[in-house]
């Protein structure tokens, strides 16, 4: 199959702004010049088109195996394709888990044929239980890119330890959801005036902070490699960042939804924002814009965690945590005053370095690797725009800027709003 570009505004963190047009076939970039004039299968322009290398995700619930009601790997792939993401790192917490190689191996079978790459994380310890490690090495050699227990924050000193000593043999890195579940286990958001006021448990800030400093030291004394996502407080973005100066290798992702909310936002008790670690107050979240800007924080990561109907319509206390989010995390940056020039470099170059992952080049004789989309597009977020199983998201009905247009991937081409 033959795709045309035509006047396509390519954008780099590595050279200016500059139109093309593009021709594709079969998966390949063929030509790249001013002006193309070719017969084609598809001919793609649109006011204000740009291209630029695919995005990269790196914490993603797509539930399969086992919670299909929420989201399959195909539907979760498309919403990828929707949002611009042309590779997804999946978190393990599935059903079964994804702790061994069997388990990986099924999910790279199954994702084959999908729009998206897929790239299995699997667990650092069995089951994702924080008890025993897991069999890292052999789910490394079937496809694991990184080692994550998920949403269960490893709380183990000793574990995480040896996961992160172990992990160097492999040049591995282990992703760590900040949150120390002994202090306030039983918080359903941030612990502050808003908690007393709402009469809901509070979660202090430290219960992430402190899980951070420690496990900060931990990798001084084993001189290997984390990744620190969900990062949600100031003072985690300071700590962070002194430890990147001392020379760690240390890195931090944000979730969108901790750039767009505060604790403030919970006031209805919208049940689509319960999440883990917590909204906070507005000076953190501020904190967290300016962490992008400065460089603090490495990218974001999406935090996708599809959940059914009967899971968020019910009382906030039994509601289950998270919110979808991969079709609206660009539209979310950009209304949070991030530049679309930073956001392309933290989702392409910043996240495969720290993951090890080739840049894909937009040249002559490259595989296509692209994500279509206008920087300065502004409009209403709405449920026609969810391409996932699942719709608990807060974005709805709220006003976004910057819109994916989809993806090339390979022979793979995926259009949401192109026809």
């Amino acid at each position: 199959m033959k795709v045309l570009l035509k006047n396509v505004i390519h954008t780099s963190s590595s050279q200016p702004k500059h139109s093309t047009d593009i021709l594709i076939e079969n998966g390949i970039i063929i030509e790249i010049a001013n002006s193309i004039n070719s017969s084609a299968d598809k001919i793609i322009e649109h006011k204000n088109l740009h291209v630029s290398v695919g995005w990269m995700d790196c914490f993603a619930n797509f539930c399969d195996p086992g919670n299909e009601h929420k989201e399959t790997l195909e539907t979760g792939a498309n919403a990828a394709a929707a949002g611009g993401y042309t590779e997804v790192m999946l978190i393990p917490n599935t059903n079964p888990v994804v702790y061994n190689k069997s388990e990986v191996e099924y999910i790279v079978q199954r994702s084959k044929n999908l729009p998206v790459t897929i790239y299995p994380t699997g667990t650092i310890t069995k089951n994702a239980e924080g008890k025993e490690l897991s069999e890292m090495y052999d789910m490394h050699t079937s496809g694991a890119i990184a080692f994550s227990d998920g949403i269960n924050s490893l709380q183990s000193s000793g574990i995480i330890l040896k996961a992160l000593e172990y992990i160097k043999a492999i040049d591995g890195i282990i992703i760590q959801l900040p949150d120390d579940k002994n202090i306030a286990p039983n918080g359903l958001m941030n612990e502050g005036i808003i908690s007393i006021k709402l009469g809901l448990p509070g979660k202090p800030a430290i219960s992430e902070e402190i899980l951070i400093a420690r496990d900060i030291e931990l990798l001084k004394y084993t001189n290997s490699k984390i990744h620190f996502t969900g990062i949600s407080t100031k003072k985690s973005v300071e700590i962070i960042s002194k430890a990147k100066k001392d020379g760690l290798r240390v890195s931090c992702s944000v979730t969108p939804y901790h750039l767009f909310f505060t604790d403030e936002d919970l006031k209805n008790y919208d049940t689509n924002l319960k999440v883990n670690p917590p909204l906070r107050t507005k000076e953190n979240m501020l904190a967290l814009r300016e962490g992008i800007k400065n460089g603090s924080i490495d990218f974001i990561a999406s935090h996708h965690q599809p959940q059914h109907w009967d899971d968020k319509t019910c009382e906030f206390e039994y509601a289950k945590y998270g919110m979808i989010g991969l079709e609206s995390v660009f539209g979310v940056a950009g209304i949070c005053g991030i530049m679309s020039i930073d956001f392309i470099k933290m989702q392409t170059e910043n996240i495969r370095k720290i993951f090890n992952v080739e840049l894909p080049q937009i040249k002559t004789g490259a595989k296509a690797n692209l994500t279509l989309y206008d920087p300065d597009a502004e409009y209403i977020f709405e449920e026609e725009n969810i391409y996932s199983k699942s719709r608990n998201s807060p974005y709805i009905a709220k006003k976004l800027k910057g819109k994916s247009f989809g993806i090339i991937n390979g022979d793979k081409l995926f259009l949401n709003e192109i026809n």
